[in-house]
């Protein structure tokens, strides 16, 4: 290698797909380099539109509260330039309706902030942000067909048409359907251990105007569970509409016709999403998608990995999306990236790589335990239920139960579920006492029992947003 190749592959950096999770990598890693190229094989929009490369965008994607703060963080503003273009904010406490085992989560203003809007929304303000950073560049409609290394280190990315791009770091965000471990193969590295759980869920999507004012909440989440395997995601997004996700199991999913995919919201806990829809104008046709396994690649357990060599994103572990934490986890893993780099970026005995992957593994391990958890109570499921999980599940379908009437329980569980606070918090003195005094069915509100309005209608919100 030249002096020139050799300066060429130190200053640049890769980032394999232009998702939410490759946007962030590559505002990370503008930081520590000049140059950060981001290669994607969409020819992708200039204003927010579905595509191609990501199929599951068109439903309900939740923005969780830590993600809205590191987007936040990483990227001054963007949470008012998304308010702007009509994103919504929203009291994820008092101003969506929460339904979890079953159970009405009772609601009360709280600090647990959320933003709803859509997918290309979202990805479109990121992207505009990213792509105006100094030494960011984005090549769209760029197929990746492998990686280069010399003496265990990424050197550079193989490109169809025989081009290469040298690289002194890569980040593989390539997604689900992702290419990373093949691509080690070819240079010699062992694929990782991989833990996969199939929670055989689809879903079916269906969007509906929005009237201001109409209703007192801008969401309703209603969790799936054993005893009625019906779920749903409903928030309201841009263009004054309510994007609405049925969820079921593989056997007997949420129709696509209309009339029936109403008609199936009957079957949800709470009647407050069934009512709505069946009052609403639809806008759209109803549309489904079949959501594949869990699959968390354990790079932290390789014996070899080439240095410079990043997985972030669904290309690292792709969760069941019933839950809503991809966009946040991606933001905080990327955010791990950042906290490695300014500790010792790619060079000669920097250990980047392995630093990343087993800090990473902890982040990701909150998430996962929840998702893994919640999917291992239907007996369908396959997977391990050590008897940590059974005494959880068993303490959580408690705490659902007394959150229907202690607002301090539901707070600490939207809490944690916002990944604003450890699992810790949910089995804390104060909060497990509540939990366990609470549980004897004297003190907490019966299933799906109706509440008085919260304190800050969702009208009200409207109002502020379009003032």
């Amino acid at each position: 290698m030249t002096s020139t190749e050799s300066s060429s592959v130190a200053n640049h950096a890769v980032v394999i797909g232009g998702s939410i999770a490759g946007l962030l990598a590559a505002r990370v890693l503008s930081e520590t380099f000049p140059h950060v190229t981001i290669l994607d094989r969409d020819e992708l929009p200039t204003r927010p539109e579905h595509r191609k490369g990501v199929p599951h965008g068109r439903h309900t994607h939740g923005l969780l509260a830590m993600g809205y703060q590191i987007f936040e963080d990483l990227l001054p503003g963007i949470g008012a330039d998304l308010i702007a273009d009509g994103a919504v904010p929203a009291d994820l406490q008092n101003d969506v309706i929460w339904y979890n085992e079953g159970h009405l989560l009772r609601r009360t203003t709280s600090d647990v902030g959320g933003l709803l809007a859509s997918r290309p929304l979202i990805e479109a303000a990121i992207r505009s942000r990213v792509a105006a950073l100094p030494g960011v560049e984005i090549r769209t409609g760029v197929q990746v067909t492998g990686l280069t290394a010399e003496r265990g280190h990424i050197t550079g990315v193989r490109l169809a048409g025989a081009e290469t791009l040298p690289a002194r770091l890569v980040v593989d965000c390539t997604g689900r359907g992702n290419r990373g471990p093949a691509w080690l193969a070819e240079l010699g590295y062992a694929a990782p251990p991989e833990d996969v759980v199939k929670a055989g869920l689809i879903y079916s999507t269906r969007e509906y105007e929005r009237v201001p004012g109409a209703q007192d909440f801008l969401g309703v989440i209603v969790g799936h569970r054993p005893g009625n395997p019906y779920g749903a995601g409903c928030l309201a997004r841009e263009g004054g509409r309510w994007l609405v996700t049925l969820v079921g199991l593989d056997d007997d999913p949420p129709p696509i016709e209309p009339g029936a995919f109403e008609a199936y919201a009957a079957r949800l806990d709470g009647h407050e999403l069934h009512r709505m829809i069946n009052e609403a104008e639809p806008v759209t046709d109803p549309i489904r998608f079949r959501i594949g396994p869990s699959v968390r690649r354990r790079y932290e357990r390789c014996a070899r990995l080439p240095e410079g060599f990043i997985a972030l994103g669904d290309s690292l572990c792709c969760f069941n999306p019933a839950y809503g934490q991809g966009m946040t986890t991606a933001a905080m893993s990327a955010r791990w990236l950042a906290t490695c780099l300014k500790a010792g970026s790619v060079s000669e005995g920097s250990d980047l790589t392995r630093r990343y992957f087993k800090g990473v593994a902890r982040v990701v391990d909150v998430a996962w335990n929840i998702t893994v958890g919640n999917d291992l109570r239907f007996p369908q499921v396959e997977g391990p239920r050590t008897a940590k999980v059974k005494v959880l599940n068993r303490y959580l379908s408690r705490l659902h139960r007394v959150a229907a009437e202690d607002t301090a329980v539901g707070a600490a569980f939207l809490t944690v579920a916002n990944f604003l606070a450890g699992p810790e918090r949910l089995v804390s003195p104060g909060v497990m006492w509540r939990v366990l005094r609470g549980t004897d069915g004297r003190r907490t509100r019966a299933s799906g029992a109706r509440q008085a309005a919260p304190v800050q209608h969702a009208a009200q919100v409207d109002d502020r947003q379009r003032a």
